[in-house]
């Protein structure tokens, strides 16, 4: 067995695409994942499959969304490792790094967008595009940036989803 995170996308976010975690954790066992935990409720899936291919996690867990709940979600599926890596490749000093994001991209990006991406300013923030995660820093936080994460998911061609420093070290935590 092998031991996964999946992130979801915008759920439980402003009343919309409501999953009720316990019902996530049930129906995801129902798909064959073992060992089902969620962490808060904005979507962090911890769960063990024989599957390697984390594409193919990712094709489950989001047909097992459409199936019951009835809309889609985008899905990333990572592995301790590449949690790991993102986590530690934050370019923040550990101020910084510790009132960050992590806008964690489902591919890589081309390089090519990437340099098109990153011409994007905004009066005191900071952003960095270093594989497949867009580090984000604002002194006043996510919430009153002008960072727009929908303009990186289609400026890079992929979807994303985002989680804040306590969040990843915590998923990092339970997959260890």
């Amino acid at each position: 067995m092998y031991t996964y995170v999946a992130l979801l996308r915008g759920i439980n976010v402003g009343g919309h695409k409501k999953v009720p975690m316990a019902t996530l954790r049930e129906r995801l066992t129902k798909a064959g994942f073992k060992n089902v935990q969620t962490y808060i409720q904005s979507g962090n899936v911890v769960l063990q499959s024989s599957e390697k291919n984390t594409k193919t996690i990712e094709a489950i867990i989001g047909k097992t969304i459409l199936s019951y709940f009835q809309f889609e979600v985008a899905v990333l599926v990572k592995t301790k490792q590449e949690l790991d890596t993102i986590f530690k490749d934050c370019p923040f000093e550990n101020e910084k790094k510790e009132a960050s994001y992590f806008l964690l991209l489902q591919e890589t990006p081309d390089k090519d967008l990437v340099a098109l991406a990153s011409k994007k300013e905004y009066k005191n923030e900071e952003y960095k595009i270093i594989n497949n995660c867009i580090y984000f820093y604002n002194e006043a936080g996510y919430g009153k940036s002008k960072f727009n994460a929908n303009y990186f998911e289609r400026a890079l061609k992929t979807p994303a989803t985002a989680r804040n420093y306590r969040t990843m070290k915590k998923l990092i935590d339970l997959i260890t």
